[in-house]
């Protein structure tokens, strides 16, 4: 069973994909987050995230590896089914690998398939512009929604020459409103902007009719996606200048882990309260 297992309350509405598309006009702008598990995705989602977003981020900080390119479907899938069992409100997005799609439109449609069947997602997101037109497209005649990505696609790392800004130069800019055009006309229903500087942002939100979801890409973006390790202060790597950091769980994980290991050290955990007795029987009088 992938549905939310929490504990039964009161039915909620779940955002869906006619929701996020009319936010563009409607508004308020979307707020996304990545989760990678089922109590990271319960507090997320009971904190009012709009979007869940399985990203293949996980490899960098969930796996601790130096880039995305490794990560699997199937361990997307795995990651997917452990949020979707959180997820009682937030749309629940789910990353294709890299080579999941690249191949041919054919592989990214029976990848996609595989997502959502294994993965219980409700949508899938897949990196680049007008050269991945034809996957999506094929992808959303099958009836799967798909988000786009441009910008600073992470899954093109080696070929960016590292995680740069993109779309300085004007002809850069100008190719990433052709790209997101090309995007909305192939039917994704949103588009994730990385990295990119904020007016090109705001050029590309608005030569879409399509919601913008930006990611070190300004103010002007239909809406905002952060890491949850990020913005949770939990991820000792790196720190990208456009996280703002909302609290530091990192710090306080280790000054809890400290503590606990102190009071194992000196006997003071567990105490009674923590502990296990045997219950007393009452004799019983005979009449």
């Amino acid at each position: 069973m992938y549905g939310p297992q929490a504990s039964p309350q009161a039915p909620v509405r779940k955002v869906t994909v006619p929701e996020i598309r009319a936010r563009k006009e409607a508004g308020p702008p979307l707020a996304m987050v990545t989760a990678y598990d089922y109590t990271m995705a319960l507090l997320l989602d009971e904190g009012g995230a709009d979007i869940v977003l399985v990203g293949d981020s996980l490899g960098m900080v969930v796996q601790g590896l130096p880039n995305t390119l490794p990560v699997t479907v199937d361990e997307i899938c795995y990651h997917g089914r452990a949020c979707a069992r959180a997820l009682r409100r937030a749309h629940l997005v789910g990353d294709m690998p890299f080579m999941s799609f690249q191949a041919s439109p054919k592989d990214a449609l029976k990848n996609a398939g595989k997502m959502m069947k294994d993965g219980a997602f409700e949508a899938v997101k897949l990196e680049g512009g007008a050269e991945v037109a034809p996957a999506v497209r094929k992808i959303v005649q099958a009836g799967i929604p798909v988000m786009g990505h441009v910008g600073l696609t992470p899954q093109s790392v080696h070929a960016m020459g590292g995680f740069k800004v993109q779309g300085k130069r004007e002809d850069d800019a100008d190719r990433l409103i052709r790209d997101a055009r090309a995007l909305e006309d192939a039917g994704a229903y949103a588009i994730v902007i990385e990295a990119v500087p904020a007016d090109v942002a705001e050029r590309i939100t608005e030569a879409v009719a399509v919601p913008t979801i930006g990611i070190g890409a300004g103010v002007h973006c239909d809406g905002q996606v952060l890491v949850c390790y990020d913005f949770l202060g939990m991820f000792r790597g790196l720190r990208p200048k456009f996280v703002k950091r909302y609290a530091e769980l990192g710090d306080a994980v280790v000054e809890a882990t400290r503590s606990y290991v102190d009071e194992v050290q000196r006997g003071v955990f567990p105490a009674d309260a923590h502990s296990f007795g045997l219950k007393a029987v009452s004799d019983k009088k005979t009449a």
